[in-house]
């Protein structure tokens, strides 16, 4: 069982979240193991917990403009994920169960009131998850173009495979090389045009640069491995996905990118057709949440508003 305290301070690293807050670190126990959290405060009143998606580049940076926008009116606090950004990235086996605790923890410890949540990509499923397990714990959901499911099996690679290329990243010597190769600057400019952003003159040079970095960091291959070959979906399906909103505990929006790619917005569409989910559909892909903060916090401020 994770037992978790509470520090006041990180020491800076190369990345940079852009937010501009107040730095901290959460130090969580699990199986043992004692885990630096980093995560950002900025503004006051109720608290809203703003979730990075998971990708190989992912850091609370990406909600940099949601905290802003949103800390005009709340307290935004915004997570880097276990094995992302500032937070510890050690070799572990990345799973669920991990992100599940993880997050439970980490909602029990910081906070002593409801909070509001705005999850992006995968990490819908764990805050959609929390609620089911402390639905005191939370007053309102928003869900940006929430996925469930990783990139390779979206490709349909079984299991299997995916497992043995896993396995491969994680090796010392040639695991390493061809984690480079798949983030190589090249390489990420064309996986942002493809999925994440809609408007390809922003994927300036410096941009892409800064997202870079990210994946330079030691140990930064091992989660980013996992979530890309499934290991950390927090469903296996899409009729386990759709069961935590048959009724939801709280109120819940989803956002939806016009321009997702097909798969995903099938699935973000079959969940905007269950009663209950108040929708809305903005410009942008899976990567809106950071490309048009400003109009998904205009909706967000009105959705919490209503609190």
């Amino acid at each position: 069982m994770a037992v978790s305290t509470q520090s006041t301070a990180t020491p800076p690293t190369s990345i940079s979240s852009g937010i501009s807050g107040v730095v901290q670190r959460y130090l969580w126990n699990w199986e043992g193991r004692t885990l630096t959290i980093a995560y950002e405060t900025l503004g006051e009143g109720t608290p809203v917990l703003l979730l990075p998606s998971f990708s190989t580049v992912s850091t609370r940076g990406e909600m940099g403009g949601l905290a802003k926008r949103l800390s005009s009116q709340f307290q935004t606090v915004t997570l880097d994920w276990l094995g992302f950004g500032q937070s510890d990235r050690p070799p572990l086996d990345y799973q669920p169960a991990l992100y599940h605790q993880l997050l439970q923890d980490f909602v029990r410890d910081i906070f002593d009131r409801p909070i509001a949540i705005a999850a992006a990509g995968h990490s819908a499923g764990y805050a959609m998850e929390l609620v089911q397990k402390m639905p005191q714990s939370c007053s309102r959901i928003i869900l940006v173009a929430p996925t469930w499911r990783g990139p390779l099996p979206t490709m349909g690679v079984d299991q299997q495979l995916a497992g043995w290329v896993r396995q491969l990243v994680r090796s010392p010597i040639l695991g390493q090389t061809l984690y480079k190769l798949n983030t190589l600057p090249s390489f990420l400019r064309f996986m942002y045009k493809r999925h994440v952003y809609v408007d390809d003159a922003k994927l300036t040079p410096e941009f892409i640069a800064k997202k870079w970095l990210i994946t330079q960091q030691p140990g930064a291959r091992y989660a980013p491995a996992a979530f890309v070959t499934g290991a950390i979906d927090p469903v296996c399906d899409r009729s386990e996905f759709l069961a935590w909103f048959q009724p939801a505990p709280v109120p819940v929006m989803l956002v939806v990118g016009e321009q997702s790619p097909s798969q995903s917005k099938a699935e973000m569409n079959a969940l905007a057709e269950l009663t209950g989910v108040e929708v809305s559909l903005l410009p942008g892909s899976l990567g809106m949440h950071e490309e048009y903060a400003e109009a998904i916090a205009d909706r967000v401020l009105e959705f919490l508003g209503r609190i």
